[in-house]
């Protein structure tokens, strides 16, 4: 891909040029860069858009799905105590990939998202200094390297971050939206750049040495592929030799019993009494009706059937009013006449009295009595043969061939089988035999298979034996190639994995251990494990006294008062707090003859008489008169006093209704309406010094500029972490599978479904259940089922 240090055109985005900066002229203005002969953009402290076009977006979008490994490349030169997003890659609030600097905290923060979830990375370095710099931030898989004018200043393994952008994704410079987050300084030369080591190009002699994280892992990758692929093929291999082996040599002739007559296999013979032609086929009697040839009548002639006689004859029609009789059928005029070799004979016939008003007489077809309407024709009798049903209409009755059978020569009367099996109509799967009966067919396993249902049979009865590997709460069945599994109803899962379905889900870490039945986890409750429980409020905790309960979403924490310290130990009930000894330590500020006294929680300057006992105070390799108060000279907003050789520090206070008072040190006083933040979803506004919670995030308004940085989390001395929906800080499990938070470690493999090895941290659809995807968590297979995937299937 890369050539010395150019690179293919085609994986890099020039950001500069795609943007088409030189023609935007809201917000940004060129200026001279950091060389005399470079081009470089300042963007001000106003509103502005700049973001990709939809082809340089498509571009992006691509790159990102098909590398695995990517480096941003800036230089800048970013206004002195100001925070701005230097790139921002995101769909609405989901930021992919964003870099932020941030000079009121002195911070480089790195947002991105793994498992649909959040993660930051902070790194603390000044680069709003009002200087020029170069910074490359560069990433290979979940490996991330942070250079600053080409001096390597961080190295990090992080969660592997999501680079599957949805088309909905684009790309911000110089800010966050259209809102928020305005970088304000110069930038130039900046590119996204997707090869190993990117940050070369910036920086030539840091030339590489070693393969990156990446390159090892798509190797290894391959081999796991290839060996993946040998397993397949030697099951599939021992499977055919399997059956091979199991054919059989010898066939075993089944014979019919028709009247006392035995019949061989294939045998035929004729019931003259039913008009049919039988055979023997594999035991069973198939009879058809015999073949009678086409009857082409003479123009006056229609075919009709004759008592004693299997096949149609020809015999005279009659013509009345236009109407078509044939033989036997019968018309009512002033009398009733019936059609006899071609003439209509008067005959006479008393028509029975009916139990049914006049409305609802019905005359039926060629007859001359009426009848009742729902009266029973079949019932009268009919012609339908054996394979045939009589069904009722309004003014008469009709045949209709029962299923598995076909008219003869389109009569329905008289229908023939249908041999499924002969004419591949039939759903006889693999290991059986297709055999056709009176108007159906069966399908009989081949020797030494076990039925499974009645289309299919198998090799072995796996459900009824310890083969089977069906979860408890699962419906094994019988399949052609071994057996399935099918949850219990208010489970879900792929049937080797059943785990209960709750319809609201569990929240915080709880866990679903019955149909819509949550095991909440330590301080939640609730029916959905919605509910906190404050351990503070609700004296459930009693913390020692050298500390004081804080509460947590989930548990609590006893932190050490002021003067105290923890030993090192970190019990949970504080009583590793211990007093520090500020006499000791020398961190006292006792001056002179004044003599420092121990106390829990502090200490005290006990000034003894003599010309030399002051009270004074010493402060910065310089000496504070006792009573002594003062501005410090790196924080104006701290007053500082000294009384009798301690010196006491606190926040200037706020007095909005003086007109003098420092903004800067109260933003709160500030009412300028240019001072004030629009929140992150647009809809509320915040005055200077105000500081709310967004996303896991602490922010602050000050005068009119947005900051945010993660919440401070509690130390957790255990191996896996995970953060639970709704919360923010991570808590320890015992499971490696419940954790999101997990270092890799590739010397401890796992072994899927086939037998082959597969490195921590890789990925792979369970054998058999392409819903279900399983992931080696150092030595552990940790599998989960795709609910959505389930339901589409």
């Amino acid at each position: 891909a890369a050539i010395g240090f150019g690179t293919d055109p085609d994986l890099q985005v020039d950001l500069i040029a795609d943007l088409d900066l030189v023609n935007a002229t809201r917000g940004v203005t060129q200026v001279p860069g950091l060389h005399n002969a470079s081009r470089a953009f300042l963007f001000q402290d106003i509103e502005r858009e700049i973001h990709a076009a939809p082809h340089v977006t498509e571009k992006l979008i691509q790159l990102f799905r098909n590398k695995s490994e990517f480096t941003f490349l800036a230089t800048l030169q970013q206004k002195a105590a100001t925070s701005g997003v230097i790139l921002s890659i995101r769909e609405l609030e989901h930021s992919y990939f964003e870099l932020e600097s941030s000079g009121l905290r002195d911070e480089i923060r790195y947002h991105y998202r793994f498992n649909g979830k959040t993660r930051t990375e902070v790194f603390p370095y000044r680069l709003a200094d009002g200087q020029w710099h170069k910074i490359a931030v560069s990433l290979s898989a979940s490996h991330l390297l942070l250079h600053v004018d080409c001096n390597r200043i961080y190295e990090r393994v992080i969660d592997p971050p999501e680079m599957n952008l949805t088309p909905e994704s684009n790309l911000w410079l110089g800010q966050r939206n259209r809102r928020h987050g305005f970088f304000k300084g110069v930038i130039q030369d900046v590119k996204i750049i997707f090869i190993p080591n990117g940050y070369i190009t910036q920086c030539p002699n840091l030339n590489r040495t070693c393969p990156t994280c990446s390159d090892f892992l798509s190797l290894v990758q391959g081999i796991m592929d290839l060996q993946e692929l040998l397993a397949k093929m030697t099951a599939k291999l021992n499977y055919a030799e399997t059956r091979l082996s199991q054919l059989e040599d010898c066939h075993c002739e089944k014979t019919c019993q028709v009247n006392g007559v035995i019949y061989r296999d294939k045998d035929s013979w004729v019931e003259d009494d039913h008009c049919r032609n039988c055979t023997c086929k594999s035991g069973i009697v198939e009879c058809r009706r015999m073949s009678c040839p086409p009857l082409e009548c003479l123009p006056d002639a229609l075919p009709v059937h004759v008592e004693s006689q299997c096949c149609k004859v020809c015999k005279a029609k009659c013509i009345y009013g236009g109407k078509v009789l044939a033989e036997g059928q019968r018309v009512l005029t002033k009398s009733c006449r019936e059609c006899r070799n071609g003439v209509l004979v008067k005959v006479t016939e008393t028509c029975p009295p009916l139990n049914c008003s006049e409305e609802d007489h019905v005359l039926p077809e060629n007859q001359c009595c009426s009848v009742c309407r729902g009266h029973d024709f079949c019932a009268e009798g009919h012609g339908c043969g054996e394979n045939s049903e009589c069904k009722n209409w309004n003014t008469k009755a009709t045949c209709e061939c029962k299923n598995g059978y076909l008219a003869v020569q389109g009569d329905s009367a008289y229908c023939e089988d249908i041999d499924e099996c002969a004419a591949k109509m039939h759903y006889c799967h693999a290991n059986t035999v297709c055999v056709n009966l009176p108007g159906s067919y069966r399908c009989d396993c081949v020797m030494g298979y076990v039925r499974v249902d009645d289309f299919s049979c198998t090799e072995h009865d796996e459900c009824g034996s310890s083969e089977q590997s069906c979860d408890d709460n699962a419906i094994c069945t019988n399949t052609v190639r071994g057996h399935s599994c099918t949850c219990k109803p208010g489970y879900v899962g792929n049937g080797t994995v059943c785990r209960a379905f709750c319809e609201e889900g569990c929240r915080y870490g709880g866990t679903c251990v019955a149909p819509n039945k949550c095991a909440c986890p330590s301080g939640f409750t609730g029916s959905h494990c919605e509910k906190d429980i404050d351990e503070c409020a609700e004296g459930i905790i009693e913390c020692h006294n050298h500390s004081r309960c804080v509460n947590l979403p989930g548990w609590y924490h006893c932190e050490c008062r002021s003067g105290f310290h923890d030993n090192g130990s970190y019990s949970l009930a504080g009583e590793s707090c211990v007093d520090i000894d500020e006499c000791a330590l020398k961190t006292h500020t006792c001056w002179n003859d004044s003599a420092c006294v121990n106390l829990a929680g502090g200490f005290d300057c006990l000034c003894p008489s003599g010309p030399s006992c002051t009270g004074d105070c010493p402060h910065e390799g310089g000496l504070k008169r006792n009573g002594q108060v003062w501005t410090l000279r790196d924080d104006r907003c701290s007053v500082c006093s000294c009384k009798d050789g301690r010196i006491f520090c606190r926040r200037t206070a706020c007095d909005c209704e003086n007109p003098s008072a420092d903004l800067f040190c109260c933003p709160e006083c500030d009412t300028r309406v240019t001072s004030q933040c629009l929140d992150q979803s647009g809809h509320k506004l915040y005055r200077s010094g105000d500081n709310w919670t967004y996303s896991c995030q602490q922010c602050r308004c000050l005068e009119g500029e947005v900051d945010c940085w993660p919440l401070l989390c509690p130390n957790l001395n255990c191996e896996y972490t995970a953060v639970s929906e709704g919360e923010c800080c991570p808590h320890c499990v015992s499971d490696p599978c419940l954790a999101d938070n997990i270092t890799y470690d590739i010397s401890k493999t796992c072994l899927d479904g086939y037998g082959v090895p597969r490195l921590s941290g890789s990925v792979w659809t369970m054998a058999g259940s392409p819903c279900t995807t399983c992931k080696c968590k150092n030595g552990n297979v940790c599998c989960s089922v795709d609910l959505e995937c389930l339901h589409n299937n």
